[in-house]
């Protein structure tokens, strides 16, 4: 996404804030319904991998990135590799930078207090319905923002102690399926964000990367790879126009 191009939107502040959350929270329904079975098999891999469920709490409740805690238990060994595993996690949420940078614009003017609690909710999704949801009112709610962001949050953080307390039980939950439930969701949100070839231009460098990576590299160096060449391509591209 090319941020350069829009302008910032203004903040929303007439609108009834209970109502402006109790509206992102609705909007975040079918995301959430996406989340369930994704954190389900997240937690369900991390106890299997030999992770604590208190530990699968901490992780997801402190952290809130799937790409970065799915990498994390993909490592995790006994004892773990704790440099690798943060070292992985940096790179995989990376893509926050740019996330952050687009929402910028639109909560300078806010006091740390209001802004901290909204960069850390930040996750994919709440940042791609936040910024839609701004383009297509005109005004950008950070109340709206965050009734999405804390309705995914929770139903995250829920779902994957609940996967990781009845993994043990359930054999390989990924035969069931359930792990593509959240590509397909982020699919959707990326299909009504976009904006022609050149700013998905990234995007697909990433990919190339990562799957040449993965077929290449043994291992998980498919993951910085994708993620350091999605970054490097952003930046030539901004420094092209």
């Amino acid at each position: 996404m090319d941020a350069s191009s829009h302008s910032p939107l203004p903040l929303s502040t007439t609108a009834p804030p209970r109502r402006e959350l109790w509206r992102g929270m609705v909007d975040a329904l079918p995301v959430m319904a996406g989340f369930v079975p994704f954190a389900l098999v997240l937690g369900a891999q991390a106890t299997q991998k030999g992770m604590p469920a208190l530990a699968v709490s901490l992780m997801t409740g402190l952290n809130f990135g799937g790409g970065s805690e799915f990498a994390a238990v993909a490592l995790w060994t006994s004892p773990p590799h704790l440099l690798l595993i943060v070292a992985m996690t940096l790179l995989v949420n990376s893509r926050h930078l740019l996330m952050g940078a687009i929402l910028a614009p639109y909560l300078q003017r806010l006091p740390k207090r209001r802004v901290l609690p909204a960069l850390f909710f930040m996750c994919d999704e709440s940042w791609a319905m936040g910024l839609a949801d701004a383009r297509r009112r005109g005004v950008f709610s950070l109340r709206y923002y965050m009734g999405v962001s804390l309705a995914l949050y929770l139903t995250w953080i829920v779902s994957t102690a609940v996967g990781a307390l009845v993994g043990p039980l359930i054999g390989d939950i990924e035969a069931w399926g359930l792990h593509m439930a959240f590509p397909a969701v982020f699919l959707v949100l990326l299909r009504g964000m976009w904006k022609g070839l050149g700013a998905a231009r990234p995007w697909l460098v990433s990919l190339v990367v990562a799957a040449a990576t993965h077929l290449l590299v043994p291992g998980a160096w498919y993951v910085a790879a994708g993620a350091v060449s999605g970054l490097v391509a952003a930046w030539f591209w901004a420094k092209q126009s």
